[in-house]
């Protein structure tokens, strides 16, 4: 296909954007939506090779996967071979441990799933996640492996008129699908192939169905791109449910700039914009592990000019010494693409994150003290199979252990190993626990279905607890102050101000009047006030103590005015509420803080598995509060 300058251009202005939102999200807070525009044009370049393979009846796809291999699989290698060799010098065993998964999924080109399976792409803990870039790689890898397929089974079965008539379908359909599961999955959507397809094949449209318009016209359509582009970029932000029906501006801009096809264009075909384009995906590789590096060793803010600069020259390296190397595309026989180099490399990366992965990091080179500590950090061996993301019916909850179940927990995520302790407890007596828990559920009851995505299921949940004649004694906790609020310690200490809206009193209503309704018909109620929040993950906090040689059988985390301050609403409100007596008060503080300090570990006891969920010995430590 042959060189055009507004697509080099067009890849510029994506990674521009990715790159100043990733240092500072402040100064671009939609640059994200750089990555949209990615997908369009792989999407045109793709579509292009194939179909130029297809009409000329010599398309190879395994000499097309063989050609994206050596386009895309030896900076990515090299880049994971740098970060483990790094991770070897730096990082904690459970740090190591995770790059290596991470450089595995990456290579492997299923970073995406992997990713979708552990957090959300804005969280906190996604600055601590070196690869977090790569998804985007993996779900154009995923395009690559599905798309020839099924274009040549469409040309074959139909025709090539008609293929590109369905992929025109297949994009409007793909548009609407996207726009459906942001709103009912938006980690997933936001992650995976099937809701980014459509922007890929819509880059596949503007190569089908050129612009037939004339220099004229074909300028204006390049401006409106740009401004469709950059609105996305300025206006947009990590709180818009992306990629719904807003995804359509960058995705719609990329597309008016290709149609426009603008030949020595000042937007597109300056010199910066050629040499940075040429680049992209170099910069693009090595910019996320320098915004990285920036939040673990706590530098200055100012490293992000530093580091804007060493990813361009960075990229501009890998581009000239690795991208640039010429593998051979074409092989005898099936067998022999096995001998392709990129590939031996893929497997070698592969080979050595395996190594890294399954050894945990070398933890067994660590002190006896870090590794206990390390390892007993875990959440419930249930959590996977007990606490829900989407719907599931309140009567195929979980139950554990006993015959008798006369016990239930409610909740969100902060409820699920207190399930599981507290049903430990109770197993000598042969009672039961039923367990009820939705991530990220806030309280919603009497709530309409639509306020939220428990909504449905908590309603229905606490019908089935408050009529259930088994069910005499129900454990009631969420991460109230988030939910009501947001916020985190992660900035510990400061604390924003909580702002007390008309929802946030509804709501607080709404728990109240489930409290009484519960303590009406149960023998007892246990709240469990808001359990203290980490400023740093706890496997971080520990190999800061280890770095340090401090000790490791109190780790401090925040203090306790902060924790009091922090949850001054939710703690004053329920103190002051005239609840009857059979509903208890339970203060996690008195069991994870003493009077000056909340810790993430407490006698040599690992209070969590992450920075705000108690782990399995932290919640059988909560439990001991129900007397």
């Amino acid at each position: 296909m042959q060189f055009r300058e507004d697509i080099n251009g067009l890849r510029a202005i994506a990674v521009i954007a990715v790159v100043l939102f990733h240092f500072n999200s402040s100064w671009m807070p939609g640059g994200f939506a750089g990555v949209d525009v990615f997908f369009v044009i792989s999407g045109f370049l793709m579509t292009g090779i194939i179909f130029e393979g297809l009409e000329q009846e010599n398309f190879s796809i395994l000499r097309f996967y063989v050609a994206r291999a050596n386009r895309i699989i030896p900076a990515l290698a090299l880049l994971c071979i740098i970060l483990l060799i790094f991770g070897w010098f730096f990082l904690s065993p459970t740090e190591y441990k995770a790059l290596g998964k991470h450089a595995v999924s990456s290579v492997g080109f299923i970073s995406n799933i992997i990713y979708w399976l552990e957090s959300g792409y804005f969280d906190s803990s996604s600055h601590e996640k070196w690869l977090l870039h790569t998804w985007s790689l993996s779900v154009e890898w995923q395009f690559y492996i599905i798309y020839p397929i099924l274009l040549i089974l469409s040309s074959k079965v139909l025709s090539l008129k008609m293929t590109k008539k369905m992929l025109l379908l297949g994009t409007v359909v793909g548009f609407v699908f996207c726009v459906l599961v942001t709103y009912k999955w938006p980690n997933a959507s936001y992650y995976l192939f099937p809701s980014r397809a459509w922007e890929m094949m819509i880059g596949g449209v503007a190569y089908l169905y050129p612009s037939r318009f004339g220099d004229k016209q074909n300028k204006v359509l390049e401006i409106i791109g740009v401004l469709f582009i950059l609105g996305s970029y300025f206006f947009v932000t990590k709180e818009t449910p992306w990629p719904g029906y807003l995804a359509m501006f960058p995705v719609i801009g990329a597309f008016l700039i290709i149609q426009a096809n603008s030949k020595n264009s000042f937007i597109t075909g300056n010199l910066i914009f050629q040499k940075i384009g040429t680049w992209s995906y170099s910069i693009y590789l090595w910019h996320w592990p320098l915004v990285v590096a920036i939040a673990y060793f706590s530098l200055s803010k100012n490293f992000m000019y530093i580091g804007i600069i060493s990813s361009i020259f960075l990229g501009y390296l890998s581009n000239k010494y690795i991208e640039k190397i010429k593998f051979l595309n074409d092989f005898n026989t099936p067998i022999s693409y096995l001998r392709s180099k990129p590939i031996i490399i893929a497997i070698s990366t592969v080979s050595l994150g395996l190594i890294v992965y399954s050894t945990n990091g070398f933890i067994k080179l660590s002190p006896i003290e870090y590794q206990n500590l390390i390892n007993s950090s875990t959440p419930s061996p249930y959590r996977s199979m007990c606490h829900i993301s989407e719907y599931r019916a309140p009567e195929k909850s979980c139950e554990y252990f006993g015959s008798k179940i006369t016990w239930a927990t409610f909740g969100d995520s902060h409820s699920t190993e207190i399930a599981y302790a507290m049903a430990l407890r109770l197993k000598e007596r042969n009672i039961g626990l039923k367990h009820f828990s939705f991530s990220g559920c806030k309280p919603s009851y009497k709530e309409t279905e639509s306020f939220s995505v428990c909504a449905k299921w908590y309603n229905q949940s606490v019908s089935y607890i408050i009529e259930s004649k088994k069910i005499k004694n129900v454990i009631f906790n969420h991460r109230f102050t988030n939910m009501l609020f947001g916020g985190t310690a992660e900035h510990y200490p400061v604390i924003d101000e909580p702002i007390v809206t008309n929802e946030t009193i509804r709501l607080t209503k709404h728990m109240d009047e489930l409290i009484l309704k519960l303590a009406e018909s149960k023998d007892n109620i246990y709240i469990f006030l808001p359990i203290p929040e980490l400023n740093k993950n706890i496997f971080k906090l520990i190999n800061n103590a280890t770095k340090s040689n401090a000790s490791l059988n109190d780790i401090a985390s925040t203090d306790i005015n902060w924790y009091n301050k922090r949850n001054k609403y939710i703690i004053n409100h329920f103190n002051s509420a005239e609840f009857p007596n059979n509903v208890h008060l339970l203060n996690p503080a008195d069991a994870f803080c003493n009077n000056e300090k909340c810790f993430a570990v407490r006698n040599g006891i690992p209070l969590y598995f992450d920075d705000n969920h108690p782990s399995v010995l932290g919640a059988i430590e909560l439990v001991k509060l129900i007397k």
